[in-house]
């Protein structure tokens, strides 16, 4: 079988491999019901739903065939290690500094990887997913994120 987009199959192959490592990571956790849904319900959901698109991903990579054969491109290292290190500096953060602090750092520093980094944008961005994040994780879901950072209360 010949791959004929080497770019779509390395993305489903990707999509492939982490929906169903989501699943088997959820599968250790109680699955509940669909009116009453445990913990592993969502990841798992997610999981394979992400899996069925990396699927449909790496068969149309090896069924269409394009005209340059699309071949993987250089990995974009710079913006690759600029959005991991914001998700896992948020991790850190937002223990100490809360949801109100953590999430516009996040917000910044991802939209930094871009070659269009625009400030206006940012900031709106930061805005509207922070109180979204608010209104739905502390208000609706009454997780207990702490909003603001400790020192402050």
């Amino acid at each position: 079988m010949k791959i004929k987009s080497q770019r779509d199959f390395g993305a489903g192959l990707m999509f492939l491999a982490v929906g169903v490592s989501f699943a088997l990571g959820a599968s250790t956790y109680d699955f509940g019901v669909s009116a009453r849904p445990g913990p592993g319900y969502f990841p798992m959901l997610l999981g394979l739903i992400l899996a069925v698109l990396g699927a449909m991903v790496l068969f149309k990579a090896l069924t269409l065939e394009t005209e340059d054969g699309e071949p993987i491109g250089k990995l974009a290292w710079k913006p690759l290690i600029t959005i991991l290190g914001s998700v896992v500096l948020f991790g850190l953060l937002l223990p100490r500094l809360g949801l109100a602090v953590a999430l516009p750092l996040l917000v910044f520093g991802a939209s930094a990887a871009g070659d269009e980094f625009s400030l206006r944008d940012a900031l709106v961005s930061a805005v509207v997913l922070t109180t979204l994040a608010w209104l739905l994780f502390i208000k609706g879901l009454s997780l207990t994120l702490p909003l603001w950072p400790a020192f402050l209360g």
